[in-house]
């Protein structure tokens, strides 16, 4: 009886903690698509935006050739197909393929973040499940990681590590395992690991990697913020006055 409660038990607490695993990625992926909702906006804004330019610069040359020459009923029918041409050009070009990130060598930190964390949403489906709870993880880390970047110059080497890995390395890895013909994926390779295996592997490598360049960034923001806070100290003292003895404490520390 004992053994049975043990057992009944064990399987409570397992399907506890995969219920809580299956919930916080539910969450992860929410905040995922709000992000990708909010890009799909404001790309959409910009091509009507575009779209409402085109036209207008199309109806201004139209109106002031009218003016000079009389253009006639065709000539306004093709001016009016030559708009909807444009508008139809521009709409379609600003489709949602699962294409890597174009990232120019000047574009801001925080953009190139966004790039990247819109690539990898749309590219999830396509994964299998392991890669999708890396993907999860993945994702989970750029909102902070963007907040980080953003006041950082692009320059900077830990900028562009990080670019690098979101720009060329990871996107290079997720479309060449799109490459791969499903039928041979399940196939070992001379280290005993199959296609899927591999992708998961590189994914958790590429998510440490950017982890770890976060963390760096945090700790050298603390060792900044600690050198200010000592130096404030040592300038004004515990009792707010200012230190009588002038020196190197009146230099403000570099950071």
């Amino acid at each position: 009886m004992t053994e049975t409660t043990e057992k009944a038990n064990r399987a409570i607490a397992r399907a506890d903690r995969v219920m809580a695993q299956l919930d916080s990625r539910s969450g992860v992926v929410r905040d995922a698509r709000k992000r990708e909702l909010q890009r799909i906006n404001e790309g959409l804004v910009r091509t009507l935006v575009r779209i409402g330019v085109a036209v207008g610069v199309i109806s201004l040359a139209t109106i002031a050739i009218g003016l000079i020459v009389p253009i006639g009923m065709f000539g306004f029918l093709a001016a009016v197909g030559l708009a909807i041409g444009v508008a139809a050009v521009l709409a379609f070009s600003s489709g949602r393929e699962i294409i890597a990130p174009d990232v120019p060598k000047d574009l801001p930190n925080g953009e190139m973040v966004q790039r990247f964390d819109s690539y990898i949403f749309r590219a999830r489906r396509a994964l299998p499940a392991p890669a999708q709870a890396e993907i999860d993880a993945l994702s989970a880390q750029l909102p902070p990681l963007k907040a980080t970047l953003e006041r950082i110059e692009t320059l900077d080497p830990a900028a562009q590590d990080a670019r690098r890995l979101m720009s060329v390395h990871l996107p290079g890895l997720i479309d060449r395992y799109m490459h791969v013909p499903p039928a041979y994926r399940a196939q070992e390779d001379s280290e005993g690991l199959t296609v899927d295996q591999r992708l998961v592997d590189a994914l958790a490598a590429g998510r440490v990697a950017l982890k770890e360049i976060g963390d760096r960034l945090a700790r050298a923001d603390l060792a900044a913020f600690e050198t200010q806070g000592r130096f404030i100290k040592s300038r004004y003292g515990d009792d707010g006055q200012l230190a009588a003895a002038p020196g190197a404490a009146d230099r403000e520390p570099s950071t």
